[in-house]
């Protein structure tokens, strides 16, 4: 790992300025690659991963957003829609870099990396390392996505300034698609995404059916990641959606077994 983090960190040095800081958006995404890491290292130990599955899963989670800082020079966002699919970057980077050249299961770091934001994966085409480290990086990515968002609801005026979560509306409620897709576990379509509250019942959704591993539920509920939605959401709307719910999540992540 020390030589692939060196390959990482000298990449990510040639987005630094002349004061050898880097673009405050590119240091927002450093530091969330660090605490992925950290993520996937501690699903790695609660799931009792042998070594070498362990390693994949910290390397995965490391590289898995390389494309990030491209992305963000070449088309000053980080929204795919607007740019390009921010995996498939990244995968194509890594590979390009040869960075895992030496690594006997590159081939399922790369594929981690691939899929690491798709809406499904293709599980049953997978052997069982490729599926746990990919398993493990969709996870550890998204309890980091959970403290980036409260850190945002803490720091932005979000009643009065939309520009920080995607111009979405803060005074529609819930929309009827959306509940019921978080309802019965199912991805939701971000076509039909139209107000903050959707937004945050997607990270709702994420505690009842998207979290893969008993480690990653256990992590979510001791940091009170459904506590603050819960009450972020309340803030947002008045509809009965919002604690049926989160009454769901509270279950899903109880069930710890």
């Amino acid at each position: 790992m020390t030589e692939l983090r060196r390959h990482y960190e000298d990449y990510v040095g040639t987005f630094r300025g002349a004061d050898g800081r880097l673009p405050s958006m590119m240091e927002l995404k450093l530091e969330h690659t660090m605490r992925v890491v950290e993520a996937a290292r501690l699903i790695a130990a609660g799931e009792g991963f042998d070594a070498r599955t362990a390693r994949c899963c910290e390397a995965a989670a490391l590289l898995h957003d390389t494309g990030r800082y491209e992305q963000l020079r070449r088309y000053n966002t980080f929204r795919d829609s607007d740019s390009v699919d921010h995996a498939v970057f990244s995968h194509d980077i890594v590979k390009e870099k040869g960075w895992l050249g030496s690594w006997p299961d590159r081939d399922a770091i790369l594929t981690a990396v691939l899929v690491h934001n798709r809406r499904d994966i293709p599980a049953a085409e997978m052997d069982a390392l490729t599926l746990a480290v990919s398993r493990t990086v969709r996870d550890a990515d998204k309890l980091d996505i959970f403290r980036v968002l409260e850190n945002l609801v803490r720091t932005t005026d979000w009643r009065t300034d939309s520009t920080a979560f995607w111009n979405l509306s803060v005074t529609e409620g819930p929309s009827p698609k959306v509940v019921e897709c978080v309802r019965g576990g199912r991805p939701v379509d971000y076509q039909n995404v139209r107000s903050l509250s959707d937004f945050v019942l997607i990270q709702v959704g994420w505690m009842i059916s998207g979290l893969e591993f008993a480690t990653s539920r256990r992590i979510c509920a001791e940091r009170g990641h459904l506590e603050f939605r819960r009450g972020f959401l309340h803030q947002l709307s008045s509809s009965p959606a919002v604690d049926a719910l989160c009454d769901i999540a509270a279950s899903a992540l109880a069930a710890v077994g």
